[in-house]
């Protein structure tokens, strides 16, 4: 089965990419935000700390906390739940390829897994560019329920993502994986079809 992977952070148009490709391509789209809240609870069943504590953390007692902190722990979910990703990707039935996107396909994991970087790229935002559009997000009040000062919190969620795609450009850089920076200048069209010649689509 041949697997494109789209990696990054939030708020970059990976999603929008992905289902661009998808239809263009006849691809399955495999979307990993979609399975999140039960891999989670797949990592906390199995004892993993990291699942474990996010698992029963309030809203307040999650973005309330220093950016940094909540940055080094995503990526230690990520590296708990990829298990449970690959077993889902390995029981698609497809004729064509899949393309598969989220946040939990940082550089270093994939690397590890062995994906050659044709078959990988991570898409990241400008700072600007995930704040603006994030503010649009009609889910973002739902997420923040609950903290005492929805402001800070958000802050801190925003700082957080920011952090991460700095890493994720670092990690890009470390392992020669390829990465783009998306600052709202290129449309949907124009980033997929940049992706779509990384991965050698015709």
């Amino acid at each position: 089965m041949n697997i494109y992977y789209i990696g990054g952070s939030p708020c970059a148009g990976k999603s929008s990419v992905a289902e661009i490709l998808s239809k263009k391509h006849d691809l399955y789209y495999f979307k990993t935000d979609d399975f999140l809240d039960r891999y989670m609870q797949a990592g906390a069943r199995k004892g993993y700390p990291v699942c474990r504590k996010t698992a029963g953390m309030s809203a307040e007692q999650v973005w309330m906390r220093e950016p940094l902190l909540q940055c080094r722990e995503e990526f230690d979910i990520y590296r708990d739940i990829f298990e449970f990703v690959a077993a889902d990707l390995d029981r698609i039935e497809w004729k064509g390829g899949i393309t598969t996107e989220g946040a939990a396909y940082f550089p270093e994991l994939m690397k590890q897994s062995g994906v050659p970087g044709s078959r990988y790229i991570a898409i990241t935002p400008t700072k600007g560019f995930q704040v603006t559009h994030y503010r649009k997000r009609d889910f973002v009040p739902l997420v923040l329920e609950g903290c005492s000062d929805k402001d800070a919190a958000f802050l801190n969620w925003m700082d957080r993502d920011a952090l991460f795609a700095q890493e994720v450009r670092r990690q890009c850089h470390k392992e020669n994986y390829a990465s783009v920076i998306n600052d709202g200048n290129m449309d949907l069209d124009e980033l997929a079809g940049l992706t779509a010649v990384h991965f050698g689509f015709k």
